[in-house]
């Protein structure tokens, strides 16, 4: 059967530049495979972009878009099986290609001085094999809060482990002048070391996993005038929420100074949440250590900018890609899908419209325009 020759070879751009490296898990002693690594790659992140979310309609896509498909790769051999995607995708290495997803998004991100870049952690709940004693794998990403896309991730299979991922990931960052916000997980001495380390400004939250350097917290703000305090209101979604951030920066009287790298104040925010429907408000207070300036205005939004990573990132993955109901459990498969996932993510918050709209509404057009789709791609 003849096939269609590329117009334009995606080994020209993305794929060669950032997938290239990429090692073919299967054997090849007698060079008969059918289908080739980047191929199946640009099949999978054109069909995510376009509304696939498993091996299965990855596969539908790519029978169907077989033409257009071809005008970008060669696909000599057709539409690889599901079953071979899903084969294929559970064998690749994934700090292999999660690497290769961190020189992209480099290479396509211009991170903003100051810009927050949020960590956390997310289980992936598909990914759990209790016949096989398989834990679920949780994934802790760093989330650029201004560009709204993934910069990269690591792997852990507890929660607790993540005190060992976080630095792990911050080592592949590129994060100079940034802003790293983590929950009280991170806030533990040798990650901000580390951060420092990567010429990056910290702001960390306090909980009782410090009990000593929150009691230190607590106590300082009932003894220590205020350096600067900032307010807000803001309406929506059936609610009203007032935060004031307060800051203080006479650190005299606070007894672990010396054994966090940097500090130079401390943060409290009180929350008051009005809920319409129920009629009800609710109060929270929270405390944080920084080594930013004393700006409260920038460090109220930089603390709620934080929770971009819950919002943008981990509820767009359930929500509009229905991570947590894919069931892939064999090999690297759940965490290979889950960086392809982000790099469709990255194409589809990057692609401009004339009007506003949802990254829903942006892959159900991918998937009926051809010409919405290269737009999303860049091709």
């Amino acid at each position: 059967m003849e096939h269609h020759s590329p117009q334009k070879h995606y080994v020209n751009n993305l794929f060669k530049d950032c997938f290239s490296e990429v090692t073919d898990p299967r054997r090849n002693t007698k060079g008969n495979l059918q289908h080739e690594i980047l191929d199946m790659i640009f099949l999978v992140i054109s069909a995510v972009v376009s509304g696939a979310d498993d091996w299965f309609h990855i596969q539908m896509f790519g029978e169907s878009q077989i033409d257009w498909l071809r005008k970008f790769a060669p696909f000599k051999n057709g539409i690889p099986s599901h079953d071979t995607l899903g084969r294929v995708f559970a064998a690749i290495d994934f700090n292999q290609l999660s690497s290769c997803f961190i020189d992209w998004t480099n290479s396509i991100n211009q991170l903003n001085t100051g810009e927050v870049i949020a960590i956390d952690g997310k289980r992936l709940r598909g990914s759990h094999d209790k016949y096989n004693n398989k834990a679920a794998i949780h994934m802790v990403s760093a989330f650029a809060c201004d560009n709204g896309i993934s910069l990269g991730q690591v792997r852990t299979n507890a929660k607790s482990n993540e005190i060992t991922a976080i630095p792990e990931l911050l080592n592949l960052l590129s994060i100079k002048g940034c802003t790293v916000t983590i929950d009280a997980m991170g806030c533990q001495k040798h990650i901000v070391k580390n951060i420092l380390k990567n010429e990056a400004n910290y702001i960390l939250a306090v909980k009782g996993n410090q009990p000593e350097l929150l009691a230190q917290t607590k106590k300082l703000f009932s003894l220590t005038n205020i350096a600067g305090q900032d307010e807000t209101i803001d309406a929506g979604h059936g609610r009203v929420e007032k935060r004031k951030c307060s800051i203080i920066t006479d650190l005299t009287f606070f007894d672990e100074i010396e054994q966090w790298p940097g500090l130079r104040s401390l943060v409290k925010i009180e929350s008051e949440r009005y809920i319409k429907l129920t009629n009800k408000t609710q109060k929270e207070t929270r405390y944080y250590i920084s080594n930013c300036p004393a700006d409260a205005k920038k460090m109220n939004k930089d603390i709620r900018s934080h929770w971009q990573v819950e919002n943008n990132l981990h509820w767009m993955l359930d929500v509009n890609f229905n991570e947590d109901l894919q069931r892939k459990r064999k090999g690297d498969s759940a965490s290979n899908f889950n960086v392809l996932v982000k790099i469709a993510m990255a194409f589809l918050k990057k692609a401009e419209t004339k009007k506003k709209t949802s990254m829903r509404a942006k892959r159900y057009k991918a998937a009926l325009s051809t010409g919405f789709r290269e737009h999303v791609l860049n091709l």
